[in-house]
């Protein structure tokens, strides 16, 4: 499917900061990068020593068993964790020592987050769920973010849903909801977690075709997911075991 990029309502909001981005760099720079716990037996280490590099408009899928630390490299990059060690830059700004307003901010305005479970609000139709991030950042009036949400209904296919509850609806249809939440203030990288685990075999195939749609018009896209088949059909694959990245390889 082909879709045409939406314009951008003006944004009213503050920006974090002033940042000149290279459309070259990556928009994804991980600097030696820890993260331990605290556990009642003693410290936990989640990742260790994480070095990684994801350029603008790859399609990148880490792979990891259960427990390999996978999670953990996700929420680093979207800052809903932080590192013990290291630097996490994404998007041209270094968030690891960004105060919590600043970097609800940052996030709101830079990244798109997919989740295995939808975590569409339940009490919400369909087009005020893609309405709210427009919101928490302050995008436009309230015809045009619902004019917007709309739109991004129609890319995914779901205009006759709109004004549903989430629980009229199938998974499949759930998560693209979710997807369309997730671009809605067209952020430059999509993170999904496990955004397929939920699914039959055909509509997650459908929903990877969606990402793979998504990567080739120049969003950044990043599944962590334990489908080994799945992940062979990203552009690259990066492989996490026991807190460390064991191997990075682009799919021919």
């Amino acid at each position: 499917m082909v879709f045409d990029w939406l314009k951008r309502p003006k944004s009213r909001a503050i920006p974090v900061a002033d940042v000149v981005i290279d459309l070259h760099a990556p928009i994804i720079e991980l600097d030696n990068v820890d993260k331990e716990y605290e556990t009642a037996a003693g410290p936990y280490v989640a990742l260790s020593g994480i070095d990684l590099l994801i350029n603008r408009g790859e399609f990148v899928a880490v792979v990891g068993k259960s427990g390999s630390g996978k999670s953990t490299l996700m929420n680093m990059i979207t800052g809903i964790d932080r590192p013990t060690r290291g630097d996490v830059r994404v998007a041209g700004t270094n968030i690891t020592h960004l105060d919590e307003n600043s970097l609800a901010s940052w996030r709101g305005r830079s990244i798109g987050i997919i989740f295995q479970f939808f975590q569409l609000l339940p009490t919400l139709t369909v087009a005020e769920n893609i309405m709210l991030p427009m919101d928490f950042c302050d995008f436009g009036s309230e015809s045009e973010r619902r004019e917007r949400a709309l739109a991004l209904l129609a890319r995914m296919e779901m205009s006759e849903h709109a004004d549903k509850l989430p629980t009229a609806l199938s998974g499949g249809q759930q998560q693209r909801v979710a997807i369309a939440r997730a671009l809605a203030n067209d952020p430059p990288l999509l993170m999904a977690d496990e955004p397929t685990g939920n699914l039959d075999s055909r509509t997650a195939d459908a929903i990877f075709t969606l990402f793979q749609d998504l990567a080739s018009q120049g969003k950044t896209v990043v599944m962590v997911t334990h489908d080994a088949d799945l992940a062979r059909r990203a552009g690259r694959a990066v492989t996490v075991t026991d807190g460390q990245i064991v191997n990075t390889k682009r799919i021919v």
